[in-house]
């Protein structure tokens, strides 16, 4: 990643010249679009674009925002502008089940995933070691019907304190309540097995292998107050046949499940995911 290369995202109503109110702007001052992905919804009449560019030279940020505010305002544009080697802080979240966790522990490590985790926050104790492991600080927060105000109380602290720009619930297994997910709307990013609706409760994996499903999956979305029923980022898909018993269909879930979490956190870091009403607009790499 370059110190002088940033990324430029907007999304308005669809008009004419949405697309030149940004690239021109870019153009005129000299700056040169490396990627470049827009989008124009037919059916919510709604335009989006996001722009990575490099500037060559000195580059005056507070200059840039006041005249391309400017040029935006005539569109009615919302827009947000970053360094490409923005460190966001995540806080993760996490229960019993590792691989989630490790996996996003260790692209963050080797730079694959450009973020700081100031906190991994836990309802059980088992995972502490890994963390430690990796020297970031794990808060352990048991929970039961009685405490849960409390616990999502401390919770929310924690995020607050951290000030986090992104919450994972790496297989996080309690329901959050209504008041935290309205909270956290739009930045906390969950993932579930793709079985769901067909096959809920315990042993999913099991109730598909009695069914005899052919594919698994995992479901990367934004949470909000319909159980795993938020915007969806990323989802990821395998085929499976007769030979994989239940054993091998949990071993083949959690491997979606830890690739399809962390491209859906890679791809909201790196500002390519806009909210459409329930819907998302994903620009992939």
């Amino acid at each position: 990643m370059s110190d002088n290369t940033w990324i430029l995202t907007a999304h308005c109503a669809s008009e004419l010249g949405t697309v030149d109110a940004v690239t021109g702007y870019l153009y005129h001052n000299g700056h040169y679009i490396e990627e470049l992905h827009s989008f124009d919804d037919k059916i919510s009449q709604r335009f989006f674009i996001r722009a990575c560019f490099r500037t060559d030279g000195g580059f005056d940020e507070e200059k840039f925002r006041t005249l391309f505010e400017l040029r935006a305002d005539k569109f009615d544009m919302q827009w947000e502008l970053q360094p490409q080697n923005h460190t966001p802080k995540v806080v993760i979240m996490v229960s019993k089940f590792d691989h989630c966790l490790n996996d996003l522990l260790y692209k963050n490590k080797i730079g694959q995933l450009n973020i700081e985790i100031p906190a991994i926050i836990s309802n059980h104790p088992d995972l502490k070691p890994l963390a430690d492991w990796y020297q970031i600080p794990y808060y352990h927060l048991p929970i039961s019907a009685d405490t849960k105000p409390e616990q999502e109380s401390k919770l929310w602290q924690i995020i607050q304190e951290t000030d986090a720009e992104l919450v994972v619930l790496a297989r996080y297994m309690q329901v959050l309540s209504d008041d935290l997910c309205k909270k956290l709307e739009g930045w906390a990013i969950n993932i579930h097995h793709s079985l769901l609706p067909g096959f809920k409760g315990a042993k999913p994996y099991h109730q598909a292998y009695e069914k005899g499903v052919k594919t698994v999956g995992a479901t990367a979305h934004y949470i909000n107050s319909d159980l795993d029923e938020g915007p969806i980022i990323a989802q990821g898909i395998e085929p499976v046949d007769h030979t994989y018993y239940p054993e091998d269909l949990i071993a083949k879930g959690r491997d979606i499940e830890r690739i399809t979490l962390s491209r859906a956190v890679k791809y909201h870091i790196e500002k390519r995911v806009f909210l459409n009403d329930n819907r998302t607009v994903v620009f992939k790499d």
